[in-house]
């Protein structure tokens, strides 16, 4: 580890040079913390979606070929940095100790129980020992460490709700709060990948806003999240279609608003190769927007293919980063019962 302390966490970062944590290939998980950074004693990994299910694929579903996926991730690069997604996830854990200029400090106390609202592909991390693998939900028991830099965001894990629910609603703050943000009164949403956590959480937030105006339309390949969609009651339509096929899901988005097309569609999903049915679901002018969301979306699909079919609408990255992203998530959980109880059957 180099002497100096990097507020950004460069002093951690082994190679390549000058790289910041988030995009270096490897970084120093070894301990002691410096004076600005945050010791983590690690319960629970939540990975992302789009890289569990990656990790998932390419073992055949098999639990002890995901573990021993991420045993050679942590290990080779010092984070759980997916090498073919180049996502990661979050972390719930306790607070070990504080570094003597750690500024993020705001009521922080050794002891207290948080989790991280930055990525796991840029927070040191050393794994122990992986205790037990809950695929249902994308989320990893281990016990170990890992370490956040001042400028890393962090949660207190509320006493109110369960810790791992609150970590299931956190790994996707980001998502209704810009939901928040994009929704207006009268608009017709569509959200692609309705029935999973971030799908769930921006249609109880975009019916909020509707009211009784407007449309939520989710798309869902499954039967199982399709019956979870109607079960929380946020759809006008509920439509079982792949979205990797873009003309199919264009053509039903077209018959559910009478050809206008929505003014706002959310990709919340975890496969590749559906930038062109969230482009096409969207009114193809200014005045539409369309939300990245996922982390398998290609930049250079979306952007591409939105010149393809003459598309004018405002494409997104999806920031997972939104000011008191964690507050709002977790309103819309306290908010809604129902929304509540099904993630604590699903995610719990």
């Amino acid at each position: 580890m180099k002497d100096f302390a990097c507020p950004y966490g460069t002093h951690r970062v082994i190679s390549p040079d000058n790289a910041l944590p988030q995009n270096a290939e490897q970084v120093d998980n070894t301990l002691p913390i410096k004076e600005n950074e945050l010791l983590i004693d690690v319960d629970t990994l939540n990975i992302d979606a789009a890289s569990f299910h990656q990790m998932s694929k390419a073992c055949n579903g098999d639990v002890e070929g995901i573990k021993n996926l991420i045993v050679k991730t942590v290990s080779e690069r010092g984070k759980q940095h997916n090498p073919v997604t180049g996502s990661g996830g979050m972390l719930l854990g306790t607070v070990k100790e504080i570094g003597s200029t750690y500024s993020n400090k705001t009521d922080l106390k050794v002891g207290d129980k948080i989790a991280t609202l930055v990525s796991l592909s840029l927070t040191p991390l050393y794994i122990e020992q992986i205790k037990e693998i809950f695929p249902e939900r994308d989320q990893v028991k281990i016990n170990g460490h890992a370490v956040l830099f001042d400028t890393g965001i962090l949660a207190k894990i509320p006493e109110d709700l369960p810790e791992v629910l609150v970590l299931a609603v956190l790994d996707v703050a980001g998502a209704p709060a810009q939901t928040q943000r994009l929704v207006k009164p009268g608009h017709n949403v569509v959200i692609i990948g309705a029935g999973g956590k971030s799908g769930s959480l921006c249609a109880a937030m975009a019916r909020d806003i509707l009211g009784d105006s407007g449309k939520v339309i989710g798309i869902e390949p499954s039967p199982k999240g399709i019956a979870r969609m109607q079960e929380l009651g946020y759809y006008d339509s509920t439509l079982q279609l792949d979205a990797q096929q873009a003309v199919v899901c264009q053509k039903a988005i077209s018959d559910a608003t009478n050809g206008v097309m929505a003014d706002v569609v959310i990709n919340c999903v975890s496969v590749e190769n559906t930038e062109l049915s969230s482009i096409m679901c969207a009114k193809p002018t200014c005045d539409a927007t369309v939300y990245f969301f996922s982390m398998a979306t290609s930049f250079p699909k979306a952007a591409l293919g939105a010149e393809g079919v003459g598309s004018d609408a405002l494409l997104i990255i999806g920031n997972g980063y939104a000011p008191n992203h964690d507050q709002i998530s977790l309103d819309v959980i306290r908010k809604h019962d129902k929304l509540k109880s099904v993630f604590e059957r699903v995610y719990v």
